[in-house]
């Protein structure tokens, strides 16, 4: 199960409101939506785009140790850089392991506004 603690249902890239309509994303929003989507596809799971993604998916099947958050730490910060640096400063990036749950805490600067926030995802295997 992936989730972010605390928020509003994703809207990117599509989704559905209460209404019925087409749901509208909050830029803030929107970037945390963009952050969620960089983490949690495989790459090669875009046909347009195979190298897109941040390989976090893989992890469900791995051992989860320290060794494995750390690296996964250096993998999404390079990822997010990647594909999102236009948007955001990347800030930093912290990946807790316990149990069969991975938390991923991404704190970032958003450059169009220079407003900073920050966001925690989780993956459970």
């Amino acid at each position: 199960m992936i989730g972010i603690a605390g928020t509003a249902p994703i809207t990117s890239p599509y989704g559905i409101d209460g209404r019925g309509r087409t749901a509208e994303a909050i830029p803030d929003d929107h970037v945390r939506d963009m952050i969620q989507m960089v983490l949690f596809t495989a790459p090669g799971q875009r046909v347009m785009r195979p190298t897109f993604g941040s390989g976090v998916l893989a992890l469900v099947f791995g051992p989860n140790d320290q060794s494995v958050a750390a690296t996964t730490q250096f993998l999404i910060a390079g990822a997010l850089q990647t594909w999102l640096g236009d948007l955001i400063v990347v800030g930093d990036v912290a990946v807790t392991s316990e149990d069969a749950t991975l938390t991923i805490f991404v704190s970032y600067t958003i450059r169009s506004s220079g407003t900073p926030a920050s966001a925690a995802f989780t993956l459970a295997r």
